[in-house]
């Protein structure tokens, strides 16, 4: 039996679409508008950085971003035809590839940071009281490690059946 979202839910589960969706634009605009990166350079960019080595396998990084390989696959190549990531061998055992950080994407993601991190500062947290800022991070726990579970019970199918 089908459980429908009541109004209240449906409510704020439409005003959660509506509100990610114009948040993901504004941000892209302005990021795009201010360092010549989209939203997707900006979070492999970031991902790379949040490394010591400022390198991750391709298969991780897509893990990491939640994309699909040939999407990673072909943003990967439009970043590294602008300089801003290459790709090295894994010489420890021969398969796939590390996506490295270039200098010149260094120096783009430290050019973009500070006017996206104002850009989030000003449309989100801004106007969010520190009781708002506290809920949202526990909704996005909460949520997130039942997206965890999900993936967990697809990964082992037995287990999921039980």
């Amino acid at each position: 039996m089908t459980r429908w979202l009541d109004d209240r839910e449906q409510a704020a589960w439409r005003g959660y679409l509506r509100m990610q969706a114009r948040l993901q634009a504004e941000l892209h605009r302005r990021l795009q508008a201010e360092s010549g990166l989209s939203i997707a350079d900006f979070d492999v960019l970031v991902a790379l950085t949040d490394r010591p080595d400022e390198r991750v396998r391709v298969l991780e990084l897509a893990s990491s971003l939640e994309w699909e390989k040939s999407r990673l696959s072909h943003h990967l190549a439009r970043m590294q035809r602008r300089g801003l990531i290459t790709r090295e061998e894994c010489d420890d055992d021969g398969r796939g590839n590390f996506v490295v950080l270039t200098e010149q994407g260094r120096a783009a993601i430290e050019e973009a940071a500070p006017g996206h991190v104002e850009s989030v500062r000003e449309l989100v947290f801004d106007i969010l009281t520190d009781d708002d800022v506290d809920a949202l991070a526990r909704i996005a726990g909460t949520v997130g490690a039942q997206l965890d579970r999900a993936r967990s019970d697809r990964a082992q199918p037995d287990r999921a059946r039980r």
